[in-house]
């Protein structure tokens, strides 16, 4: 098999999310796809195979070290980066189908747009203990909830000094997402996901899938640029695009291409 390992959400090397690309001719066995992942360990890697469905290109599922997510952002837009700038492949856009529905990624000038969709979180009351204690009790604007907890901090500082107990954390039941207005950019954010392998994850497009609708409620902005504070840094651009969808763009920067045996 081939292995593309891709930066994802920055336009430099060493920077960004790291996702490992595998394209594949037909799916193997779900264990196998799980301990390559396991090998490759890094927050995601990504298969895809040509798919049988009119109006779609591939087929693509996400795995992390411990066990197969229904959606990844990075990984997502690696996987069209590979296809597109380095297969070569002859078109301006790729449509995958995945566990999340149709995810539609398009060449727009230096970067690539992916199409995703809208994961408004609600504000709730109803929250485990450790969620709050594991991020050292700081002061909050409040807790919202969709896939992953997001807790929104008072300020930039707030959410790039936060020193995480991951132990505690596994006692969360969901990944977190912490988030606060930026200075320079429009919102900042961190991901941390303890009980799927990944203690922060770099740069979380699914994360912004519900960071987008959010911040488009609060700032009243349908475009917005935001930048996640993990230590290797990413950039994402965003737009609200209807309730149902929103627009997560970004750069990549190839680092390799490797073969591997699994006999």
């Amino acid at each position: 098999m081939t292995l593309y390992q891709i930066d994802a959400f920055t336009n430099r090397l060493f920077a960004g999310n790291p996702a490992a690309v595998v394209p594949l001719k037909k799916w193997p066995e779900d264990l196998l796809m799980q301990q390559i992942a396991m090998e490759n360990n890094l927050a995601e890697t990504a298969f895809f195979v040509p798919s049988a469905t009119s109006g779609v290109d591939y087929d693509i599922r996400w795995f992390t070290p411990a066990l197969e997510i229904n959606l990844c952002g990075h990984a997502t837009l690696a996987s069209a980066y590979v296809l597109l700038e380095i297969l070569k492949a002859k078109k301006k856009k790729v449509v995958f189908s995945s566990k999340s529905g149709l995810l539609t990624v398009t060449r727009n000038k230096d970067r690539l747009d992916m199409d995703f969709p809208s994961w408004k979180p609600e504000r709730t009351d109803v929250y485990p203990p450790a969620l709050l204690a594991s991020l050292g009790n700081p002061e909050i604007a409040g807790i919202y909830s969709n896939r992953e907890y997001i807790v929104e901090l008072l300020t930039e500082e707030a959410v790039k000094n936060c020193r995480p107990d991951f132990s505690l954390m596994k006692q969360v039941d969901r990944m977190i997402i912490i988030t606060a207005p930026g200075k320079t950019v429009d919102f900042v954010s961190r991901f941390f996901a303890p009980n799927a392998g990944i203690d922060e994850d770099p740069v979380t497009g699914s994360a912004h899938s519900q960071l987008i609708p959010f911040w488009n409620e609060k700032l009243g902005k349908k475009k917005m640029v935001a930048r996640q504070l993990s230590a290797r840094g990413g950039d994402v651009y965003c737009e609200q695009l209807s309730k149902e969808r929103v627009i997560m763009g970004g750069q990549c920067v190839f680092y390799m291409k490797g073969q591997f045996t699994t006999k």
